[in-house]
């Protein structure tokens, strides 16, 4: 998409961190922006602020694990602005327990926001785009952790995932005028860490949240502090600008994870070298 100006986003998690850092990137160069959240107050405050900037800007309240809330957003945006050119699954948590402390709640959170959200999104607002027939854009958020496995499993699973999908979908969806692009962000300045903020009333008492005092806690310190360190969500949402008129496959935000991922596929390069040699049996 060479030209943003006058285009529609929906952007999911806008309120703030990254779909906010997307959200504003989009409004400044002149799209109008669906911010969608699961968070009133931070939600309201985000489309207050850009509207300031006089962005054309709206937001719908959602939870967007579960597929009759998106599906409401999109109804909500499409009156809004009439078309929509770009969806942006960026909603994302962190928890869901390591081996040992995991259970079905957990997973379900999880699996939902991270991963279903994203093919609930696409399903419903892929033929919206197509519609229309002036091409546009999916940009769905993994993490770096989509590309080598670095938190825990419920997390590495949904971004792997998203990864995958987004693979698989970008030369079918390339032949009916949409691009795909997933975004694999390091260490960002975002509230990922608190998520549990947000578990829903059906999983209330049913996940255990990470303790931040005490024993064991210090892994934990570890990475609020870099994450409170790290790299501007504005900084990121420029970049998903220019992957979008670019049609980037792959969008990352640092090199600090590169020799991980190159260790991991020379890992995996090892196992072919294990049978170079060998002539299967058929």
């Amino acid at each position: 998409m060479k030209s943003l100006e006058g285009k529609t986003a929906f952007v999911t998690g806008a309120a703030s961190g990254i779909g906010l850092g997307i959200a504003t990137a989009l409004a400044q160069a002149g799209v109008k922006v669906m911010l969608c959240d699961i968070e009133k107050d931070a939600l309201d405050k985000a489309v207050a602020g850009l509207r300031e900037t006089n962005a054309d800007v709206a937001g719908v309240l959602a939870d967007v694990s579960l597929k009759d809330n998106l599906q409401r957003a999109a109804d909500e945006t499409i009156a809004r602005f009439g078309k929509v050119h770009i969806l942006v699954n960026n909603a994302g948590v962190g928890g869901g327990g390591d081996y040992g402390t995991w259970n079905d709640a957990g997973w379900n959170w999880v699996l939902g926001v991270n991963l279903l959200s994203v093919v609930w999104g696409i399903e419903i607002f892929g033929p919206l785009i197509e519609k229309h027939g002036e091409g546009g854009q999916i940009v769905s958020t993994a993490s770096i952790a989509g590309m080598v496995a670095l938190t825990n499993p419920s997390y590495d699973v949904t971004k792997f995932g998203v990864v995958a999908l987004s693979e698989d979908l970008r030369p079918k969806l390339a032949a009916r005028g949409i691009g795909v692009s997933v975004l694999c962000p390091g260490v960002i300045r975002t509230n990922i860490v608190s998520s549990g903020r947000n578990i829903p009333d059906r999983f209330a008492g049913q996940i255990q949240t990470v303790p931040t005092e005490g024993p064991g806690t210090e892994i934990l310190k570890a990475v609020t502090e870099a994450i409170a360190k790290g790299i501007d969500p504005l900084y990121v949402g420029e970049l998903v600008r220019e992957a979008i008129e670019g049609d980037w496959p792959h969008i990352f935000t640092d090199l600090q994870f590169e020799p991980f991922i190159e260790a991991r596929f020379a890992t995996i390069k090892q196992g072919f070298d294990r049978i170079r040699d060998r002539t299967p049996r058929y």
